[in-house]
């Protein structure tokens, strides 16, 4: 018998559009009817989206907020708990569990059989067909699915029309922390709780690839450490985290406030030219021309300058990105197709894009390697990189005695660098000022703080500085609380699984293929992991909370201070969940570069200029693409410094 949420007459779901996983909103075509989980939609047709949600399996456990009550019975249950998963699961998860059973007792894909030394293989398209055909049956037929997971069930215009993560969110409140995605017979697990996650990307992270995602940034980013299989990735991380060592971190400190600084006399001259009381600026733009500038000297040593122009390769990168959003809003990779790629108008402008940005990056590595000099480690450590006349990665990458790559490899490398440390820092500094434009308070306190720490100096924030501007970095830590960069992360099973309970209490099991999806969006603004999760406050950095309701969740605890000390509050303070830079073995490498870079760009502008919102705070909107954008821009009005009353009355305040 079919469950009650499906008539066994139903057609398969035919998705005209589709997931624009991590990337951007879904997007459905108007030319033809979709289903979402069994029910039909009429292209065009404009009813309420609102869907009925049924439950096709049981409801998850009543998700509870913290409660002092809890916390005895919880810790009391916790003494057994090692000994109960095991007796469900029947595998070996627990840390310090029993030996497990020799390899012939096991089944092919049992996780326990690999490891590091012995990932499993790559899915083939029999792995993909038999999933297939269990989530048909299972969803459409009458066979016993493997676990308690509810099915969210609605209608197709309930994913369409706004960021998908977005959608993702609202199933999230309605369904709970883990919940199931089906489209016909494709079937996605969407995960929102830290426990869970925490398996997924530390505790079991060899058996899970990127997925999908891979599928999409290949074309763009070759083998980078984003889409990278695991074998390239572990080789060529191994090379390129030591070039983020904290002597080149420290220089770049400077650097990054050569460039802000130009970006501030832009400002400067535009308020200077207008005959407005306060011009107004779209400062996303001008945020991801000066993070584009930035990461281009930082990586390959070439002056992008943005900020003041827009050459013909930045128009080319821009849009190289806007190219990967739409491509991932197809479930098919249509441009593995050869012949659209000469056909099909926007692919020949991409075919393009990327020989002009390829030829770039091509003639910087070849100057590069001309002047290779082989060098150990510690003494590219040591070097003085204010008198180097080249102090980028892509140096450092081709000078390092033993580091033999090809320059495809090394063309990869940069691009994914390219793209990844530009939006991001973009997207944090953009969101930021946001959230601190709303409340005058928290932005005079901002300003005393850098004053505070500057003193009189006119030149741009140290490495000092920086770690020193403590609610400064709470506040980005904020930002990307809220608006995290990327709102969704993609995983692909390559082995059978079972997953904790978590804030469930229910373990899942998993078949090899799945398809995983964690919405970090939601993780963050979570009740049962966040007080009061959806106002911005960055004082929550500095106390301690957690949960006795989220089973196996250690909770948030602020980091330490002093020598050694992280610059923002990482995955661990938070026990995942909080995953700013992602977490696990394939966490962002360029985490506190990111944070030094913004820390020095927000302090600077803070410090010089008085910003307010030129338009009501929700008609900015957000879209989505690489990371979470406005809808149309972030229109600033900016003065220069003691113009804005409501500010400048604050600061008063605070100064008495």
């Amino acid at each position: 018998m079919a469950p009650p949420a499906f008539v066994p007459g139903a057609h398969p779901l035919s998705v005209a559009g589709s997931l624009r996983g991590c990337l951007s909103p879904v997007v459905s075509s108007r030319s033809r009817s979709s289903t979402f989980l069994g029910a039909t939609v009429a292209a065009g047709d404009h009813a309420p989206s609102r869907a009925a949600f049924r439950m096709v399996a049981p409801p998850p456990p009543r998700r509870r907020d913290s409660n002092p009550q809890d916390k005895a019975a919880a810790d009391g249950g916790r003494v057994g708990e090692r000994e109960r998963l095991e007796a469900t699961l029947k595998v070996d998860v627990v840390p310090g569990g029993d030996s497990p059973p020799p390899e012939e007792e096991m089944s092919e894909y049992d996780p326990r059989r690999f490891n590091d030394a012995n990932p499993p293989p790559p899915l083939s398209m029999k792995d993909a067909m038999d999933l297939w055909i269990e989530n048909i049956l299972v969803l459409y037929g009458d066979k016993k699915p493997r676990d308690t997971v509810p099915v969210a069930e609605g209608e197709v215009s309930d994913l369409v029309g706004g960021p998908f993560f977005l959608a993702l969110h609202r199933c999230f409140k309605e369904y709970g922390p883990i919940y199931k995605l089906a489209f016909g017979p494709k079937v996605f697990i969407v995960v929102n709780d830290p426990v869970v996650c925490r398996h997924i990307l530390r505790e079991r992270s060899i058996l899970y690839d990127k997925g999908v995602l891979s599928e999409i940034l290949e074309p763009i980013m070759g083998k980078g450490l984003i889409p990278a299989d695991y074998e390239t990735w572990k080789t060529r991380r191994r090379a390129i985290v030591p070039g983020f060592h904290s002597a080149w971190l420290e220089f770049m400190t400077g650097m990054f406030g050569y460039c802000t600084a130009g970006l501030a006399d832009k400002l400067d001259a535009l308020i200077d030219a207008s005959d407005a009381d306060a011009p107004v600026v779209e400062m996303e733009t001008e945020y991801s021309s000066l993070a584009l500038d930035i990461i281009g000297k930082a990586i390959f040593n070439y002056d992008f300058k943005s900020t003041q122009t827009e050459s013909p390769v930045i128009k080319a990168v821009y849009r190289t990105l806007r190219e990967a959003e739409y491509r991932s809003t197809f479930l098919l990779p249509y441009w593995k197709f050869e012949p659209l790629n000469w056909i099909v108008p926007r692919q020949r402008q991409f075919r393009r894009d990327m020989k002009l940005i390829n030829d770039t990056l091509r003639k910087l590595i070849n100057e590069a390697q001309h002047g290779k000099q082989s060098t150990e480690l510690d003494d590219l450590k040591r070097r003085d990189y204010e008198n180097v006349s080249d102090p980028s990665m892509l140096r450092f990458l081709v000078d390092l005695r033993g580091e033999s790559t090809t320059n495809k490899q090394l063309r990869d490398d940069l691009m994914t660098m390219l793209i990844a440390g530009h939006e991001t820092t973009a997207a944090v500094l953009t969101w930021a000022t946001y959230e601190l434009v709303q409340q005058p308070d928290l932005y005079a306190r901002v300003r005393a703080e850098v004053d505070a720490v500057m003193g009189d100096r006119q030149t741009p924030p140290t490495f000092d500085d920086v770690k020193a501007l403590d609610l400064t970095r709470r506040v980005l830590a904020e930002a990307l609380r809220l608006y995290p960069e990327p709102p969704l992360l993609i995983r692909r099973l390559l082995a059978d699984d079972t997953l904790p309970g978590g804030e469930v209490g229910k373990p899942t099991s998993l078949k090899r293929g799945t398809d995983v999806f964690i919405c970090v969006y939601s993780l963050h603004r979570s009740p049962s992991l966040w007080e009061e999760p959806d106002r911005f406050d960055p004082d929550r950095w500095l106390k301690p909370h957690s949960n006795a309701g989220v089973e196996g969740w250690a909770g948030y605890t602020p980091p330490s201070k002093g020598k050694g000390a992280g610059l923002y509050p990482n995955e661990v303070n938070a026990d995942f969940a909080f995953m700013p830079f992602g977490g696990g073995s394939r966490k962002c490498v360029g985490d506190q570069f990111a944070m030094l870079e913004s820390t020095v760009a927000f302090a600077t502008l803070m410090r010089r200029f008085d910003f307010s919102l030129a338009c009501a705070p929700e008609a900015v909107g957000i879209d989505t693409g690489a990371t979470i954008h406005t809808k149309g821009g972030m229109p600033i009005q900016v003065r220069k410094r003691g113009d804005r009353a409501d500010l400048s009355d604050a600061s008063a305040k605070l100064s008495k």
